[in-house]
């Protein structure tokens, strides 16, 4: 059984960054991680994923403005966001692929088998 924690979560203005973690545990054999979010009345949105080898991919909208990584060393997958907008106010949860069938793309990654509880992002103008 896999178990995702996420946390990091806040409220900030505009412009502003927060960090999001999410440790890992239980047994995955597969290495494809990443994160998508969910704001009030609209429909789950993934935002990047991260693979074994370190490839990531993130949709279009926070390119340039968010980091995903990882240690492995420590189960740990991480989110930067920086120069933080209101659109991007969600709940924002991790989540890790079960099946090497999937692809490990931003466009997918909400349907990845496992996934935490979520974490609040609020960002105000």
């Amino acid at each position: 059984q896999v178990q995702l924690v996420e946390s990091g979560g806040g409220s900030v203005q505009a412009g502003g960054s927060l960090r999001l973690s999410c440790a890992v545990s239980g047994s995955t054999t597969d290495r494809c991680m990443g994160w998508f979010r969910q704001a009030p009345g609209k429909g789950r949105e993934g935002v990047a994923t991260i693979d074994r080898g370190g490839s990531t991919n993130y949709t279009g909208s926070v390119k340039g403005r968010f980091t995903i990584s990882a240690d492995n060393a420590k189960n740990t997958l991480y989110l930067q966001m920086n120069i933080l907008r209101p659109e991007d106010t969600a709940m924002y949860y991790c989540a890790v692929r079960s099946s090497v069938l999937t692809p490990c793309t931003a466009v997918v990654v909400s349907r990845f088998a496992y996934s935490g509880q979520g974490t609040q992002v609020t960002v105000s103008t």
